[in-house]
């Protein structure tokens, strides 16, 4: 079916024909995502035992390259040796639960690219072609900062937290005996969290596209944007500063860069005004 035929017919759908045109989409994403969950559930050594389990053994990854760069700097503090504390299952449905749990979680991460799609693919049909042209490439760019958000907190933030919760005792006769719940909901908590708020800079270029925000509003409140993004920092992580301030690093990074995306938007804006208003005096003289 041609682009046009297909836009045509999108343009005289009825509110019902809109409601199940969204039913396949979502039948569609929530099919991918359970047939990769699926297979999640059935790679339980590699999914639980290597990935979800991951940061809380002294070979992961983060911990080794914070080992070689104390090693090289000749800074012992930053090897990781051991984390001192133990994950126990309380309750009988607790190791099955999770397992589901955090199948479907890899799932989901797994299948956002085409979950977005599927939404975007409903949505799109709806936009000026204006607007198609302005937000061409939305499904790799929100993909590509849903992958970079998700590996810096299974990387960066979780294995810190997890370090620095183990290691923070009231006295040295408490031990720190996890439960797998906690532990896991820690985890996808963190990875989820620093996917979603590395979202900021989309949010900021549609919302710059529609005319809600301008790159000046933006600079006038960014000191109170700085205060939200280190209030949703002290709630999405342990109650540490260094965890803290690591989510909320990148985050003002990326509040910046909204502020360049806006800028050049409203370059292009004026350029293309500019352009029509020459236009339109050429056309009256």
């Amino acid at each position: 079916m041609a682009l046009d035929q297909y836009q045509e017919e999108e343009e005289g759908m009825s509110f019902l024909d809109h409601l199940e045109a969204l039913r396949f989409h979502l039948l569609r994403s929530v099919a991918a995502i359970l047939i990769l969950s699926v297979i999640a559930f059935l790679s339980k050594s590699i999914v639980f035992g290597m990935v979800i389990l991951g940061p809380s053994k002294v070979d992961f990854f983060t911990y080794r390259v914070l080992c070689d760069i104390g090693d090289y700097f000749g800074i012992a503090a930053l090897c990781i040796e051991k984390l001192p504390f133990t994950i126990q299952s309380r309750q009988m449905t607790g190791q099955f639960s999770m397992h589901m749990t955090s199948s479907f979680v890899v799932g989901f991460v797994v299948a956002f690219p085409y979950v977005f799609w599927e939404f975007w693919r409903f949505i799109s049909p709806g936009l000026y072609d204006q607007e198609k042209n302005a937000a061409r490439g939305a499904v790799f760019f929100v993909s590509l900062l849903f992958f970079l958000g998700a590996g810096f907190g299974y990387y960066i933030l979780s294995p810190l937290s997890i370090n620095f919760l183990s290691n923070y005792q009231l006295d040295p006769s408490i031990l720190n005996e996890f439960d797998i719940s906690s532990y896991v909901t820690t985890l996808i908590m963190l990875v989820l969290a620093s996917a979603i708020m590395f979202q900021l800079p989309v949010v900021i270029y549609f919302l710059s596209m529609s005319g809600l925000v301008t790159s000046s509003m933006l600079k006038t409140y960014r000191r109170h944007a700085i205060v939200v993004i280190l209030i949703l920092a002290a709630v999405i992580t342990p109650p540490d500063v260094i965890s803290q301030l690591l989510i909320a690093m990148p985050i003002l990074v990326l509040y910046e860069a909204g502020i360049n995306i806006a800028k050049r938007l409203e370059k292009k804006r004026a350029i293309k005004e500019a352009a029509y208003e020459k236009q339109f005096e050429d056309n009256k003289d």
